[in-house]
């Protein structure tokens, strides 16, 4: 029979916080993880749209012929400016991801402090 998280005495109620805490400390590095990937791939795809938008103005003032690449220049510095907001968010998320991570290691050592106080702290789980 599966034990619902209210029943029991608290000590049930604390191993499957425990339990909750473990299972969420992965998944927030993992994620973690995968937003600092992310950052990583928009500065390396800002850096490209600089350099491409530099080259189009080079060739813009160094080609006398009647082909206007203001436009395409112009829609480069858009396209830049958005990836810039983007990487603006996902450093905001990461910031909270860090802070959320803390909070959870932070919890997770209060609870096994308690329950080895208590006591009830189970032998076979990880020390991490």
């Amino acid at each position: 029979a599966v034990m619902a998280a209210g029943s029991g005495g608290p000590a049930a109620r604390e191993l499957f916080a425990e339990g909750l805490l473990q299972f969420l400390r992965p998944a927030v590095r993992q994620l973690d993880g995968h937003v600092h990937a992310v950052r990583e791939s928009q500065v390396e795809l800002r850096e490209h749209i600089d350099s491409l938008a530099t080259e189009l103005c080079r060739i813009n003032e160094d080609q006398k012929v009647a082909l206007d690449l203001d436009p395409y220049v112009k829609k480069l510095l858009n396209a830049r400016r958005r990836v810039v907001l983007v990487n603006n968010i996902l450093q905001n998320a990461q910031e909270r991801l860090r802070r959320l991570n803390h909070s959870v290691a932070k919890e997770t050592v209060r609870r096994r402090a308690m329950l080895e106080a208590a006591g009830g702290y189970p032998q076979g789980l990880p020390g991490k």
